[in-house]
């Protein structure tokens, strides 16, 4: 559970314990241009990721560090013990939204990556939630294991 007690939670839609990962970026990138890192070790993103940002990533306002031509695209995934099974899945922004006040807890990570050069970093994490606990959500019964 986060720091902030559930009777703090006055809006489950406001990330809290925000992590911001932009010094790691920053030093991948400089570690880069020192050429202590090969520029393909740096620019890796899976080609399920990258096809996942093209078709549900939103563009951000933020320009390739490596390329220096392409914007980002940011990509979030969820991950919570409530969600069981579907722990993990890509969600959209209006889909963030309406799990907030669905759930208790849910962890967000947001992807950033190029469809350029294939960058791709943890841009930041947060939590969603109301705070309130509930059962993990079961398996369907037709789900193909």
């Amino acid at each position: 559970m986060s720091s902030v007690s559930q009777a703090e939670i006055l809006d489950p839609s406001i990330p809290r314990d925000v992590i911001n990962y932009a010094l790691q970026r920053r030093s991948s990138v400089q570690a880069w241009k020192n050429g202590r890192v090969l520029r393909t070790d740096l620019c890796d993103a899976d080609p399920y990721l990258k096809k996942a940002s093209k078709y549900h990533g939103i563009a951000s306002n933020r320009i390739c560090p490596v390329c220096e031509t392409v914007t980002l695209v940011d990509i979030s995934y969820v991950f919570g013990k409530e969600l069981g099974p579907f722990s993990g899945r890509i969600k959209n922004p209006a889909q963030l939204l309406q799990m907030s006040k669905e759930h208790g807890q849910i962890k967000v990570f947001v992807v950033e990556v190029c469809q350029g050069c294939n960058w791709n970093h943890l841009h930041s994490s947060y939590i969603l939630g109301d705070g309130r606990s509930r059962r993990p959500l079961r398996k369907p019964a037709d789900w193909l294991d």
